[in-house]
C-alpha cells in the first residue's frame, strides 16, 4: 500500500474484469472474515440496502490511500489529481448492473472541510484530530446484490499489476469459499427502548444544550437564519471489537447506508440512514431528512400514533421544505437548467428504532463537471447545518464545543468509472483510543422547543449507545 500526496498527473489505465457467483455464505461471515485484513472498507452488509441503493460492497488492502489532514491547502486541486491518477480504459458493458462500484475509491470526508469551501470562523476544538479526507483506492471488490441474491467478483487490470485479473478473481472466490466456514455469534439484542443515559458523558450537560438552544432561537428570531442542525456529541468507554459493534447495528438497527471502516488508528461504524450524493449517468441525487419520530418495537399502537404526529407536524414539514429548497438551490450550481426536480416528495419512512421524514431531488449534471465540483457545490448537507447553509455552519462553530470531524460529514464510495455514493454521516460511531464517541441532533426552528429538542438527540442516540452497552 502507498499513501500518495499526488503530486504528479501520470495516469494508470485500468480495465474492470468481473465474475457473478451464487453462494449460500452468510454476510456477517463475510464482514467478520474482512474485519482481520489491513485498510478494511464494507459499505451495507445487511438486508436494508435493498431498499436503497441495491448492494453491499467488502474491500481491504488498498492499493493506494489519499489523506489529507487539518492544516494542509488546497484539498480539493490535490483530491482531484488523486482521482484523474487512475482512467478506465474503456467503459465495462455486459451484464455488469448499473450503478454498481467496481473498484475505485472509499472513504469518508469530515465536515470541517467545509471551511475550505466557504470563510468559516474556526472555533472548535479538534480533539480526536482525525483526518478531514481518508480515501482508499480499491482493486479487487466482492459485492453482493440483494435484489438478485448474487455476488460479484470485480478486479481492475492495471498498468502496474504484478498480478493478472485471473488471479484476483480467484483470490476473491476463495475468500468466499472461506467465509462459508466462518461462524459468527449472534449478539444480545438488549432493551433499546429502556436504556437510559447513566454513565455516558457529553461535549455539553444538559442546562448548557438548553442555553445554546435558545440562542439559536434568538439567532432565527433576529432574521440572521431560518432554521440550525444543534448537535451534542456523548462519549463512553469501549473495549470491545469495532467489528462486533458494525454487526450488531446491523442485525438490530440495520440501515440502508451502514459503513464499516477499519483506519487503524481509529474505527467507523456508521448505521446512517441518510444518502447525501448519488451519481448515476451524469444524473445526481441527493435524500434529506427531516423530522424524526421514535418507533418503538412491537407497539404498533404507539407506533401508528408517531407516525401520524410526523406526518401532520406543520413544523416538521416546514423543516423539510427548507432544505429542498437549500438543496435545490445547491444543484442549479451543477446541473442543467431545468433538469432538477423532487422527485420524490415528502414521505414518512420507518426504520428499526425511528421514523423519518425524507424527499428526494435530483438533476442531470453539466457536461463539464467533475466530482469535486459537486462536492463544493453541496456539501456539507442542508440537512445538517440549516438554512442558509454559511448563516447555519456560523452558528453551529459558535454553540458547539467540539469539531463535528466525520459526524455529519460524509462516507461512501467514488468509482472509476464516475459513479458515486455517498452518505451524510449521521448516526455514526468513531472509536479511537478505546473511547466511543456518538455525536447527534435535530433541526432548531423558531418554535422548537428545547427540551423536546433534547429528547430527540436522545432518541436518534439511543440504538447507537445500546449497542456500545451491549458489545462492551
Amino acid at each position: 500500500m502507498t499513501l500518495t500526496t499526488f503530486t504528479s498527473r501520470q495516469s494508470v489505465k485500468c480495465t474492470v474484469h468481473h465474475k457473478k457467483i451464487t453462494s449460500s455464505v452468510k454476510l456477517e461471515s463475510l464482514s467478520e472474515l474482512f474485519s482481520d485484513f489491513h485498510s478494511v472498507s464494507i459499505l451495507g452488509g445487511n438486508a436494508a440496502k435493498s431498499q436503497a441503493d441495491r448492494f453491499s460492497y467488502w474491500a481491504a488492502e488498498p492499493r493506494e490511500v489519499f489523506v489529507f489532514q487539518t492544516g494542509q491547502q488546497q484539498p480539493f486541486e490535490k483530491l482531484q489529481v488523486a482521482l484523474d491518477k487512475h482512467k478506465l480504459e474503456k467503459p465495462h458493458v455486459g451484464e455488469l448492473p448499473k450503478g454498481m462500484f467496481c473498484g475505485g475509491w472509499i472513504g469518508y470526508f469530515g465536515y470541517e472541510l467545509g471551511r475550505y469551501i466557504e470563510q468559516l470562523p474556526e472555533r472548535t476544538v479538534d480533539d480526536l484530530k482525525m483526518p478531514l479526507i481518508r480515501l482508499c483506492f480499491y482493486d479487487k471488490v466482492i459485492c453482493y446484490d440483494h435484489r438478485n441474491k448474487v455476488f460479484w467478483l470485480t478486479v481492475l487490470e492495471m498498468d502496474d499489476d504484478t498480478e493478472l485479473p485471473n488471479e484476483k478473481l480467484a483470490f476473491l472466490e476463495n475468500l468466499l469459499l472461506k467465509a462459508e466456514t466462518v461462524s459468527v455469534r449472534r449478539p444480545a439484542c438488549g432493551q433499546m427502548d429502556e436504556f437510559d443515559f447513566n454513565g455516558i458523558s457529553s461535549n455539553m450537560n444538559k442546562s448548557r444544550y438548553l442555553k445554546a438552544v435558545e440562542r439559536i432561537k434568538r439567532y432565527i428570531y433576529d432574521g440572521q437564519v431560518y432554521q440550525v442542525n444543534f448537535s451534542q456529541r456523548f462519549e463512553s468507554k469501549f473495549n470491545g471489537r469495532p467489528v462486533d459493534l458494525f454487526q450488531w447495528q446491523n442485525d438490530y438497527n440495520p440501515s440502508e447506508y451502514a459503513v464499516y471502516i477499519d483506519a487503524g488508528d481509529f474505527v467507523i461504524v456508521s448505521a446512517s440512514p441518510e444518502m447525501f450524493i448519488t451519481v448515476r449517468n451524469r444524473f445526481v441525487s441527493t435524500k434529506p431528512i427531516k423530522g424524526t419520530r421514535p418507533r418503538i418495537k412491537n407497539n404498533s399502537a404507539v407506533n401508528k400514533l408517531y407516525f401520524d404526529e410526523l406526518a401532520k407536524s406543520e413544523k416538521e414539514q416546514a423543516e423539510l421544505n427548507m432544505i429542498i429548497d437549500l438543496e435545490r438551490n445547491d444543484l442549479a450550481r451543477i446541473c442543467k437548467p431545468g433538469t432538477r426536480n423532487v422527485i420524490q416528495p415528502r414521505t414518512i419512512e420507518a426504520y428499526p428504532t425511528v421514523f423519518h421524514a425524507v424527499a428526494t431531488v435530483a438533476g442531470e449534471l453539466k457536461d463539464e463537471v467533475t466530482f469535486c465540483d459537486i462536492f463544493k457545490a453541496m456539501f456539507p448537507g442542508g440537512s445538517i447545518t440549516g438554512a442558509p447553509k454559511i448563516s447555519a455552519m456560523e452558528i453551529i462553530d459558535e454553540t458547539e464545543p467540539t469539531a463535528r470531524g466525520v459526524y455529519t460529514g460524509s462516507i461512501g464510495f467514488i468509482g472509476i468509472d464516475g459513479t458515486v455514493c455517498l452518505n451524510i454521516a449521521i448516526r455514526t460511531i468513531i472509536i479511537k483510543n478505546k473511547r466511543a464517541y456518538i455525536q447527534v441532533g435535530g433541526g432548531v426552528v423558531a418554535d422548537s422547543d428545547a427540551e423536546a429538542e433534547w429528547q430527540e438527540t436522545l432518541t436518534k442516540a439511543r440504538a447507537l449507545v445500546a449497542g456500545l452497552e451491549i458489545i462492551k
